[in-house]
């Protein structure tokens, strides 16, 4: 008896505290996009259209339902991946919001209508706008050079499931000398402070050039692209009457090598690299690199909130002592 309750006191000691500790990464990644996302401005678009309480079921805190998208967007998570994160990370529940003792988490199906909300309202664009005017207030504002380019994102080729078929609106695509099914992102950068300000979707098929004049503002004064875009500087001109066409040029033919134009795409090439920096954070760091949903437009809510997202996480450290 007496070694029976020894035991007890000490598997009573070891469990009633912890002595040792430190943030992991994710927690510390949750500090700072809390300290830099200006909920006031996000949470003021999807108000209006957020279900109110009344005789039937309370609904969620919007709050608490907004925090859980960021994160679905930041660690790639499905709907029912997000529930099982909540109840799983104790740093994601912080986070969002949730507390178990008083209420259970979000369901899947809480999330997937959520998320129907916004794309029924096209509030990802809206929130990249928000995010742009909030950025502009901090001192990064959009200027008069734009670079734009693509990104193929891939979307499942099986036909395994409910309707046998691959998604319509997805199309394939060949690059070099690989296929690739999917859609494309296609995407304006500021070349001076770096934000992205316009985001087109379209099958993969779609050809850069065709979505360059939704790309431009309006008012540059420069537009860099890759030598996809080359040939349109009419188009660049109706868009953006007082722009010069910075596109890269092609270089090599059949008898020879244009060593001017090659040294010239060189230097323009300083600038329009910065635009691969925001394809890395969407796909190396918030794992956006294949589709979740079937159809063009809930892939483009979701892109139009994840580069309001990225432009706030490429902008972190200048946001951050600012106390945003």
């Amino acid at each position: 008896m007496k070694r029976k309750a020894h035991f007890q006191r000490t598997f009573a000691a070891q469990t009633s505290f912890e002595k040792y500790g430190r943030k992991s990464k994710r927690e510390q990644f949750l500090d700072k996009m809390n300290e830099v996302v200006p909920w006031a401005r996000p949470l003021s678009l999807v108000e209006p259209h957020y279900p109110k309480a009344g005789n039937g079921r309370r609904p969620v805190g919007l709050e608490i339902m907004l925090r859980a998208y960021f994160v679905q967007q930041w660690f790639n998570l499905s709907d029912p991946g997000m529930e099982d994160a909540l109840y799983d990370s104790a740093s994601l529940r912080h986070f969002v919001g949730v507390d178990l003792g008083t209420a259970a988490a979000p369901d899947e199906t809480t999330i997937l209508r959520f998320r129907h909300l916004l794309e029924e309202h096209d509030l990802g664009g809206a929130m990249l706008d928000e995010v742009n005017h909030h950025l502009a207030t901090k001192g990064i504002r959009i200027t008069t050079g734009t670079i734009v380019d693509a990104t193929i994102i891939h979307a499942p080729s099986s036909t395994k499931n409910s309707s046998g078929e691959r998604d319509p609106e997805m199309h394939q695509t060949k690059k070099g000398n690989q296929w690739y099914f999917g859609l494309k992102a296609h995407i304006g950068v500021d070349s001076k402070e770096g934000v992205v300000h316009s985001v087109c979707t379209s099958a993969a098929s779609v050809a850069d050039s065709q979505m360059l004049a939704d790309l431009l503002h309006g008012e540059e004064r420069k537009v860099w692209g890759d030598a996809g875009y080359q040939g349109q500087g009419d188009v660049i001109r109706e868009a953006a009457p007082h722009a010069q066409d910075m596109t890269c040029r092609r270089t090599k033919f059949k008898n020879y090598v244009d060593e001017e134009a090659n040294r010239r795409n060189t230097t323009k090439s300083r600038v329009r690299a910065k635009v691969e920096h925001f394809f890395r954070i969407l796909k190396r760091i918030f794992g956006f690199d294949k589709v979740r949903y079937r159809g063009l437009k809930k892939n483009h809510t979701r892109l139009c909130a994840c580069f309001a997202l990225v432009n706030l996480y490429q902008h972190r450290q200048r946001l951050a002592p600012l106390g945003v």
